[in-house]
């Protein structure tokens, strides 16, 4: 027997075969293509069908849990992937069932998934109190209390995005949140733009970078070679991730604060610096007893997220 974990994200669709025990025996990615509404719901239910297909061969699946970047609304299988268009309130666990039969499938947002994964096989293990601060595109928390996930009244707890670390509030905070406007990927470009607006005397790396073009691997890039916009991009983020850290251990009181999502990735030789700016704002003695560090799954975070849920749910 195995369980299907399925990590739908804003470009790919990531879907693995794992076993009950942890172990990926199969996996595959692919992207989205800029396929909206009913074509990236196909695109994932064609996906089910293959593994499916593949399990009777290999091992039968007999569960199937799905990590989708937004939120997952438990009482109607309808998500919101604003990522996603035509993902606003998106049925998608009818049509997931409409290819699975009678095998349990179960939704849940990317946040969520993220600190289930790390619970299960990740750096969460034996944790009852923890949070996973993913940062990519965005940026969101999954939160776990006690041993259980967060979810608020309305299954919207986590997202952190829009916390306000900055006053007064500007109305370009109003899209994404203050906080993602800052220090989420596309908020490190954003802030290289704003700068490199600003500095007329500049001539660094970035300088013949058209605005439109730079990434976060240019920023990361520069910055590794001194780049004066980039490092002043990194001192920025370094600041509103320490401030978010330093608010998720005096509200939560955590074990351990995760920090993980594309981002970081390149940004992890920063986790002493966030720690040292958390120690400024934060509780002082919860602050000193958390441990802050990496991802132990990487990229594979929302995969193993999602097979948790099967995992948890294959006999419903």
């Amino acid at each position: 027997m195995a369980l299907l974990g399925i990590d739908i994200g804003g470009t790919k669709v990531a879907s693995a075969i794992i076993s009950e025990g942890g172990d990926i025996l199969s996996k595959e990615t692919l992207k989205l293509d800029n396929r909206i509404g009913n074509e990236a719901g196909r695109l994932v239910t064609d996906q089910v069908k293959t593994f499916l297909e593949k399990g009777i061969t290999d091992r039968k699946i007999n569960s199937i849990g799905i990590s989708v970047p937004g939120i997952s609304y438990k009482g109607t299988g309808v998500v919101w992937a604003p990522n996603i268009p035509g993902w606003e309130e998106y049925p998608l666990l009818e049509e997931v069932k409409s290819v699975t039969g009678p095998i349990p499938v179960t939704i849940d947002s990317d946040r969520a998934c993220y600190i289930l994964g790390e619970l299960w096989q990740g750096n969460a293990r034996g944790c009852k109190n923890a949070v996973f601060l993913a940062t990519g595109t965005g940026i969101g928390a999954g939160i776990l209390i006690n041993g259980e996930v967060l979810r608020g009244s309305n299954d919207i707890a986590g997202a952190i995005g829009w916390m306000a670390l900055n006053k007064p509030f500007e109305n370009k905070y109003a899209g994404c949140g203050c906080f993602e406007y800052y220090a989420s990927g596309e908020g490190l470009v954003r802030v290289a733009r704003e700068l490199l607006s600003e500095e007329r005397d500049y001539s660094g790396e970035l300088k013949n970078k058209q605005n439109d073009n730079i990434s976060t691997f240019d920023l990361f890039s520069a910055f590794e070679n001194g780049d004066s916009i980039a490092k002043k991009v990194m001192s920025i983020a370094i600041e509103f991730w320490g401030m978010a850290v330093a608010n998720l251990v005096s509200l939560f009181n955590p074990e351990r604060i995760i920090l993980g999502g594309g981002i970081f990735g390149p940004a992890i030789r920063f986790i002493p610096a966030i720690k040292k700016e958390a120690e400024k704002w934060a509780q002082p003695i919860s602050i000193k007893k958390v441990e802050i560090m990496s991802s132990g799954l990487g990229g594979n975070a929302g995969i193993y997220g999602a097979g948790y849920l099967a995992l948890t749910n294959k006999n419903n």
